[in-house]
Order: C-alpha cells, then structure tokens, then sequence
C-alpha cells in the first residue's frame, strides 16, 4: 500500500462513534478521506471540524436504507474521485431501542439487512472498477461478533422479528460477502477484510439500546485503523478479526452454498430495488 499521507480512503456512517474517531486519525495522518453521513448538518460539522488537520476531506451525503442513495453515492464518488485506496463499511444500525418493532427500508426491505449488510454490498460492487484501478488497495468491513445464521425460508425476519437477532444476521451477512468477495478478487490486488473492533463501545448505538459500555471508541478505532493502514497485512484477505486477532466467524460464513444463496438474494433484491441497473 502507499504511505497512508498518499491514500484516499472512503469511510460510511463517520459522523458519529467509530467512523468519526477512524476518520479523524487518517486525517490527522495525512490521508484524504471521504466523510460520509446520511444527515448533511453533521457531515458539514465534521468537515470544518477537521479543517485544520494535515490530510484533505471530502464529504458525500446519502441515506443508505434506500438503495437509489446508494447508487447516487457511488456514482458520485467514481465521478469525484481519481483513486479510492480504501472502502470502509462502517455504517450500521444498531438492536433498536429496547421493544422497538420491525423496520423497512425505504426499499420495503428489512432494515438492519438492508443498511447493514445490502447497502455496503451495492456500494462496494460499484466502486469496485475504482479499487481495482487503484491496486492494491483494501476493502474493510466493520461487523460484529454478534452473528446468527440466516434463516433462507425467512431472511426478512417477517415472522418472528427481534432487533438483536436482525442485526447479528446482518453483520453475518456482511462477513459472509467479505468471504465472498476475497474470493472473487484474489490476485487482482483488492484485498478484503472483516472485523468485530470491540465490544459495546461508548456510541450511540450502544447508548440507544440502553447497554453499558465495555470498551472505548479508541480500542475499536484502533483495531479498525490497523485493518486500514498497516503494511504487515498487505496481501491479507477473506480473514476475519476480533479486534486484532485473527478468528473464526460463525460457520454459516464458511458455507459456500449459504454464501450462494446470500448472493442471489441481494441481487435479486437489488434488481427488484433497482430495475435500471437490472
């Protein structure tokens, strides 16, 4: 990888807990980074708040429940941007409040799947001519040690909804496309990566479960960045991390024929989303 102070990295939900503290440290290193955040006041209040840092920021403004968004932002991004080093799916909605009901997309679509997991996968397929073009480069996908296995006869959750269960299905997912990705661009120069940064941080997310922090913004952050930025993991791909160790995912992740289904689902809910790009 080129020294971070040369790199354009591209960091979703970095308004707020994680991305923010990700986004302000490669700034801080040089790098240029784009800020994105579904609410413009916040975006525009992280871009002059890190005016003064030695790297550049960029902002981009999208609601990622709605896929249309999605297409916009990556269509802006490959317009704006002559390289993209590095893809931070970092944005996410959390359980919930504690009681809080089933939630859709603007999509119609499960809504913790939907911004969790499908938006970044429709992102990152987009930007992917980009990535490849700026070789190597990385794509990092922050999920969760929280993961259950995704039920193919009701992925939706329209049956028996729980706030805990969509997100850890979500996050499953999401490491189930980082598996799945790795694959597909091995030896191209893209390298691929999940991790779980650490557990229960102090961010809102947490905070609007009502759950008590475990670990701080700057442990999370620190694993994150490491995933980013350092050279000993160049060529590292398809691997997943709980904060900086190497592990394990839950097993549906190592099931090509789960990873297939998962697949024909998000393109197919793309397609229905999306007609155009059909």
């Amino acid at each position: 990888m080129r020294p971070v102070s040369q790199q354009v990295i591209a960091v979703t939900g970095a308004t707020d807990g994680l991305g923010r503290y990700v986004a302000e440290q490669l700034v801080a290193a040089g790098a240029t980074v784009v800020v994105h955040g579904r609410n413009p006041t916040k975006v525009e209040r992280v871009r002059s708040e890190l005016a003064r840092a030695p790297g550049r920021v960029e902002t981009v403004v999208a609601d990622l429940a709605d896929l249309r968004q999605v297409d916009r932002l990556a269509g802006e991004l490959l317009q704006r941007l002559d390289r993209l080093d590095v893809l931070v799916n970092n944005a996410g909605v959390g359980f919930g409040p504690p009681g809080s009901g089933r939630e859709l997309s603007a999509d119609q679509i499960e809504l913790r799947f939907a911004v969790n997991y499908l938006a970044g996968y429709r992102l990152t397929r987009r930007l992917l001519p980009l990535l490849r073009a700026s070789a190597p480069a990385r794509v990092v996908n922050v999920a969760s040690a929280g993961q259950e296995p995704i039920d193919v006869d009701d992925p939706m959750l329209e049956r028996r909804y729980d706030g805990v269960t969509a997100y850890r299905r979500s996050k499953l997912a999401q490491i189930m496309f980082t598996l799945d990705l790795a694959e597909e661009l091995r030896d191209q120069g893209v390298t691929v990566n999940a991790l779980h940064p650490a557990t229960f941080m102090d961010t809102p997310m947490v905070r609007e479960f009502g759950g008590e922090p475990r670990s701080t913004i700057e442990e999370g952050g620190a694993a994150t960045l490491r995933l980013i930025t350092d050279p000993e993991l160049d060529g590292v791909t398809g691997t997943y991390f709980d904060g900086m160790r190497e592990t394990t995912a839950h097993r549906q992740a190592y099931d090509s024929g789960a990873r297939a289904r998962l697949r024909a689902l998000s393109d197919e809910l793309v397609a229905r989303s999306l007609p155009a790009s059909a």
